[in-house]
């Protein structure tokens, strides 16, 4: 029963899953884009986000793969169509899940030149290269790969469920230029990484030798680190006492750390603005918790010799692939250990570029001339995350438009590692002071899911107030 809380409180919050929120970049009436940019140039004087609604953010990518590769109505078995997909794939090819969910939210202006935000959200962020050469022996093993290593370094993943405190001060320094600061806190609820792997697994063919092949671990280090998973894998604990303990980490009673968002909006001209923002330089320190699995050493061994089998004090014989796990595991230890680590959030960085054409508006009179707003704006955006083992890229070309007087409209082609037709919309009404807004990216890949390889959703409803 309590494992299965486990995994239903994990799917739970899957369920509701964004990195890359390029349709949210930018957009100066909705609060939303301070998270993104601190430094942003707004139009609102005060809001509040309706608790749990204000922002719902969900999103997942695969470089490669898609369930239609595996689940296809073919003839083909499927693992055939799962040993052709794993061919395919390579080590850069990478799987994520990300999810947002804003629990409380609001912000007002201190005065003409400072506008104040603050909130808490819980974010979930996974993921994974795909460990190619594991995959490979795993699935296939040596026989077709005689004399290629089989490299652990494949395997690197990270994910992480945390609550994040946030107070953030957006500063009009003159009338071209705004900057903006967030501090975080960070409550860690789950971590795991496993990142800097080594060794090597090798088949040589030694036809001189006592067999004709021999085996090679070679400097083989694997660790797995985990933080808030221990105490939830064992017995002895209700449904009841699991969830009072994740929602204690969520309050600070797991493991903490922090960091800053940096940004800045600057106004070479009216119509042409300039924006930068970097997000999460933080670090984490797990010291609740931990536990850290490891394996490690060195082993080689002729091939797999039948004919003399060894039989044990009853006379039974011992099967050979018995004989042969106990000599690697005297070789290759395997420990459980409780050592703290250290991890770094997913740090982001954003920017762009925008033009605004079309008649000028401004939300009311007393504001600065660089407040006010063309009636439409086209803009190319960047975005970057470093990840264990590159910093992977997006770019967004938009266009941003005030269609009514209380509906606006945004349309953005992106380009990243998981699609190049990447078609997204945002929308969002006001009804007075209430807002409402829908964001989709990849809106193509919605009319097969299966074949898609990436999909985000976001939505969220809010009181805005503009005097």
């Amino acid at each position: 029963m309590r494992e299965l809380f486990i995994l239903a409180f994990f799917f739970i919050i899957i369920s509701c899953q964004g990195q890359n929120k390029q349709l949210l970049y930018n957009v100066s009436w909705l609060p939303q884009t301070l998270m993104s940019n601190p430094g942003a140039n707004i139009t609102f004087d005060r809001h509040f986000g309706v608790p749990f609604l204000s922002q719902v953010h969900v999103s997942a990518g695969s470089t490669t793969a898609n369930l239609h590769d595996i689940f296809e109505d073919s003839d083909a078995d499927i693992n055939e169509r799962v040993t052709a997909t794993i061919r395919r794939l390579t080590n850069k090819d990478h799987f994520m899940v990300n999810e947002q969910l804003e629990i409380v939210s609001l912000g007002w202006r201190l005065n003409k030149e400072h506008y104040l935000s603050m909130g808490v959200y819980q974010e979930m962020d996974m993921f994974a290269y795909f460990p190619k050469d594991p995959a490979v022996l795993v699935n296939e093993g040596n026989n077709d790969y005689i004399n290629l290593p089989f490299d652990f370094s494949d395997l690197a993943f990270t994910g992480e469920i945390l609550t994040v405190y946030h107070l953030g001060l957006n500063k009009k320094i003159n009338p071209w230029l705004t900057v903006g600061a967030r501090g975080k806190l960070y409550s860690g609820i789950f971590n795991v990484e496993s990142t800097n792997n080594s060794g090597v697994f090798i088949t040589r063919d030694t036809p001189e030798g006592p067999n004709y092949y021999r085996h090679f671990a070679e400097n083989i280090d694997i660790r797995v680190n985990t933080s808030g998973y221990a105490s939830l894998k064992g017995d002895g604990q209700s449904v009841q006492e699991s969830t009072k303990d994740l929602l204690k980490r969520s309050f600070f009673g797991g493991n903490f750390g922090a960091g800053i968002d940096l940004g800045a909006t600057y106004a070479y001209r009216e119509n042409l603005i300039f924006t930068a923002s970097v997000q999460d330089i933080g670090i984490m320190l797990q010291r609740s918790d931990v536990e850290n699995y490891t394996y490690r050493g060195s082993y080689q061994t002729d091939g797999i010799e039948p004919l003399f089998p060894d039989v044990d004090e009853n006379g039974k014989t011992i099967p050979y692939w018995d004989i042969f796990e106990d000599e690697v595991d005297k070789n290759l230890k395997d420990k459980t250990l409780n050592e703290s680590y250290v991890t770094w959030r997913p740090r982001k960085i954003n920017a762009s570029v925008e033009y605004g054409y079309g008649k000028i508006f401004s939300p009311c009179d007393y504001r600065r001339p660089d407040n006010r707003r063309h009636k439409s704006r086209v803009g190319l955006q960047m975005f970057g995350i470093h990840r264990p083992k590159t910093f992977n890229m997006a770019m967004s070309v938009y266009y941003d438009s005030k269609v009514t007087k209380t509906l606006r409209l945004k349309v953005a082609y992106t380009v990243d590692d998981y699609s190049f037709t990447n078609l997204g919309f945002l929308i969002s009404k006001n009804f007075k002071n209430f807002n409402a807004y829908l964001a989709a990216d990849n809106i193509f890949g919605y009319l097969n899911l299966a074949k898609s390889q990436s999909a985000s959703i976001q939505l969220g409803m809010q009181f805005i107030v503009t005097k």
